[in-house]
Formats: structure tokens, C-alpha cells, sequence
């Protein structure tokens, strides 16, 4: 008889606890340990809590636009309502909610991975050589586990700058931002990435007067310059105050109040300041390198396709490997370590086939490759950019902003890419993350039956247009 595999997971987030269930189907004998709870940081302060947090300002901007656009008002009978809409927002019952939602979600998969037969173990962990984790368990006791493999999913977290340190109050990174009872009266956010364009988005939605700070020439400057154009001035349109090349070189707490002073010397205040300057992988002082394991100079895990690391038996999955910060991403790296390490039938990681979104209103799905490497002469593809404006349904829906843009190889017609900008762009992105994955032409995409009115279709027509390219 064969004997049973011993694999033990050091990080409970999606690429752990999505291993754990793999590891366990096909027979092995998994333990995770996990120090704040299954579904890790994803699941319990980042992923799940801010994307609940910003389907409530959704609602806020959805109302507020309907009552421009579409002529719907609340009426209380105060002289002047009709004005004006009365909708406000209670940040404690919202972050309330926030919460009990990732506690839930998180509990809901501690349970499918214990029903799967996988030993969950609260704690923290380090190697002690490429066999052997040493788990110190929330009850103080030491418990040493042999294994067969190891996978390290220990995620990230926030970092600091220097002179801006978290206070948890009134200066706070992205995990400290659901204790908030009150909603900010001026909320600055410092840093326009992904997580500091959402929060600005959100909390401008549901009535913070926002002012954002970039370091660069424009919000999002990892995203596709069109979408960031477009969202830069929905921004500015919805009142957002966008301070583009300003680096803030301190934050300072002034009673209930913070004061943002910039390096070329301006001073911003505000009741607030929401510090969100990327992420630092959890991957010091647990035995990695000790073990074998090679480190970036940023301290992520080095992985190949297959997520194996440069220690023999030891496999990596999620933001400590710094391969896309997605959780679709991290899950994807934790079942390919598993079907790879058992011996199954697997796939390497096709990063061109992986879809992201940024949660903004509007958002911003992309897939495949992108404006920036056709510019740049990493691949022969062609382009067709369609304004949504022009879409039937999006005219009903009072739909302003946002395009559908696709790429393709000239002569096959093959789509190697997409960007989508647009209310539930995440929904939508799909068809185009499935033409790229499976090779399929703008003819077979045009071809397809679209419902009348819809936003998809002007994904079809997109295609059509790149037809008709194709042909001239």
C-alpha cells in the first residue's frame, strides 16, 4: 500500500485553503495552519470586506445618479426635497455588516475544508528545513509537523511609510479601515493604486469630501491609460480633489484632525488619512531561506509555472510569491502546487489568461495583454476602442462613462486581450477572458447571439469592427 503523502500548508488564505481541499480530494493528508482564520486576509480584511464595503457606496452612487438622471427622488415632505435627495449612510452598521460578512464567508470554508478531512491548526508557523514545520498554536503550545511538501501561502500586508505610521484612528492603513464608526468628514487617501483608487471611489460615494494623492501622472498607473483617463475624470467630475505627482513625506495626527505634508512642501489637512502604498509579503523570520527557499530583493518567494520553489518539496502560492496580487490568482497557484506535487495531470500558470478588475464606479476589467505591451512591440495585435456611450442599454441606464476595447492578431483575427470599463465590468469580462484562453477569433466572437439591449453587446460589436478592419 502507498503511504499516505503528509502535506502541511502554512497560510490558510486562497491559495491555501484552496490546496488543502485539492491536497485532501486526491487522498493526502493535509494540515493548515492559519493565524487569523481560514480564508486569511482575503477573505477577513481585504478582499471580502472591501468589495462589501464598496457594493454599499454602489448603491449610494446609483441613487444619487438616478436622481439627475432618471428623475427618481425620496420625498419627506420637506420644503425642497424635490431638490435634492435625502440618503445618507450609517458607517458603523455598515461596517458591522462588513465585518459579519468576512467572519461568515471565513466559516463557511473552515467548514467545507474540515468536512474535505483537512487538520485546520490556529496559529503561526516556520520551516525547520524543507520536511518539517514548527507551528506555535494560539494555545501556546509547540507542535512539530513532518511533511512530504510544504506550500507557503503566507499573503501580505500593508506597508508603511516612514513618518506616516498607522495610528489605527485616525491615520490607518486598508485593514484598519473597518473599525471606523464615523464616516470621515475629509478623507485623504495617500497612494492611487488599486486599493487607494477603490477606497477614494467608495468613500466619496457614500458622502467623504475625498482628496487623493498620487505620486504619479495619473490614478492607477498599472492600469490601461484609456480606463484611467476615464476614471481620473469621474473622479474629478463627482468632486474628488486628485493631487497627481505629490508623494506625501509624512502624516501627522493634530488632535481629530491629520496633517499630510507633501515633499515639495504643501500641507493637506483633513479628519483622516488612509495610507495604502502597496504590500509587503510575509515571508521574514519563518525559516525560508534557511530552508532553501530563494527570496526576491522584495522579499517575495521565487516560483516557476507549477509554483515550486527552489527548495526541493517546498511550493509557494499568493501575494508572498508576487505573481498578481488577485485572489483568483493565488488559488490558481495553490491547485496547480498540489496537482503538480501528487502527480496529477496540470497546467502551468498562463498568466495572459488571467482576468482582474478594479472595483471603482465605473470598473475596470482587463484580460490578456494590454495597451502598453502592443505599444511596446511585445506582440503584432490590433486594436478597436467602442465609447459605451454609443450602446442602446447603456443610454437607457443613464450610462455616460466607459468604453469596451478589444485586441487582436492581424490576419487571424485572434483576440490576445481586452479592457472593459463599466458598471459590473467584472460580470462582463468573462466572454473576453474565454476568447483569450481559447483562442477564439473576433469573427467567432461577432457570430454569437447578444441579448437586445445589453452592455455585452458591445462586446460584439467591438468584434465586428475588428472584422471589418481585418477586411479594409
Amino acid at each position: 500500500m502507498t503511504p499516505v503523502t503528509r502535506i502541511v500548508i502554512v497560510g490558510g488564505g486562497p491559495g491555501g485553503y484552496e490546496a488543502a481541499l485539492v491536497a485532501a480530494q486526491l487522498g493526502a493528508e493535509v494540515t493548515v495552519v492559519e493565524r487569523e482564520g481560514v480564508g486569511g486576509a482575503a477573505v477577513l480584511t481585504d478582499c471580502v470586506p472591501s468589495k462589501t464595503l464598496i457594493a454599499t457606496a454602489e448603491v449610494m452612487t446609483n441613487f444619487a445618479d438616478s436622481h439627475h438622471e432618471l428623475g427618481i427622488y425620496v420625498d419627506d415632505g420637506t420644503p425642497g426635497t424635490l431638490d435634492r435627495p435625502i440618503v445618507g449612510v450609517d458607517l458603523g452598521v455598515v461596517n458591522r455588516r462588513v465585518l459579519q460578512l468576512a467572519k461568515a464567508q471565513s466559516n463557511d470554508i473552515a467548514q467545507s475544508v474540515t468536512r474535505a478531512g483537512v487538520r485546520v491548526l490556529r496559529g503561526t508557523a516556520r520551516l525547520d528545513g524543507p520536511r518539517r514545520v514548527v507551528a506555535d498554536l494560539a494555545d501556546g503550545t509547540e507542535r512539530s509537523l513532518d511533511a512530504d511538501a510544504i506550500l507557503i501561502s503566507t499573503g501580505a500586508h500593508p506597508r508603511e511609510i516612514p513618518g506616516a505610521e498607522p495610528d489605527g484612528e485616525r491615520i490607518l492603513n486598508w485593514k484598519q479601515m473597518y473599525g471606523l464608526s464615523e464616516l470621515p468628514r475629509e478623507l485623504i487617501v495617500v497612494g492611487s493604486g488599486v486599493t487607494g483608487a477603490e477606497f477614494a471611489g467608495a468613500y466619496q460615494a457614500l458622502g467623504s469630501k475625498v482628496t487623493l494623492v498620487s505620486s504619479r501622472d495619473r490614478v492607477l498607473p498599472g492600469e490601461d491609460p484609456d480606463a484611467a483617463e476615464v476614471l481620473e475624470g469621474v473622479f474629478r467630475r463627482r468632486g474628488m480633489r486628485v493631487m497627481s505627482r505629490s508623494r506625501a513625506e509624512s502624516v501627522k495626527r493634530d488632535g481629530d484632525s491629520v496633517i499630510v505634508t507633501l515633499t515639495d512642501g504643501q500641507i493637506i489637512e483633513g479628519s483622516h488619512c488612509l495610507v495604502a502604498v502597496g504590500a509587503i509579503p510575509n515571508t521574514a523570520g519563518i525559516g525560508l531561506e534557511e530552508a532553501g527557499v530563494f527570496l526576491k530583493d522584495t522579499g517575495h518567494v521565487r516560483v516557476d509555472r507549477v509554483s515550486r520553489t527552489t527548495a526541493n518539496g517546498v511550493y509557494s502560492a499568493g501575494d508572498c510569491t508576487g505573481v498578481f496580487a488577485l485572489a483568483s490568482v493565488a488559488a490558481m497557484q495553490g491547485r496547480i502546487a498540489m496537482y503538480h506535487m501528487l502527480g496529477d495531470a496540470v497546467a502551468p500558470l498562463n498568466l495572459k489568461a488571467v482576468s482582474s478588475n478594479v472595483f471603482t464606479d465605473p470598473e475596470i476589467a482587463t484580460v490578456g495583454y494590454t495597451q502598453a505591451a502592443i505599444d511596446a512591440g511585445e506582440i503584432d495585435a490590433r486594436g478597436v476602442k467602442l465609447p459605451l456611450s454609443r450602446n442602446p442599454r447603456a443610454k437607457m441606464q443613464g450610462i455616460h462613462d466607459g468604453f469596451v476595447k478589444l485586441f487582436c492578431r492581424p490576419g487571424t483575427g485572434i483576440v490576445v486581450g481586452g479592457v472593459i470599463v463599466a458598471p459590473r465590468a467584472s460580470e462582463l469580462i468573462h466572454t473576453v477572458a474565454l476568447a483569450v484562453d481559447l483562442h477564439l477569433t473576433v469573427d467567432q466572437i461577432a457570430s454569437g447571439f447578444t441579448v437586445y439591449p445589453s452592455l455585452s453587446g458591445s462586446i460584439a460589436e467591438a468584434a465586428r469592427q475588428l472584422h471589418r478592419r481585418e477586411r479594409s
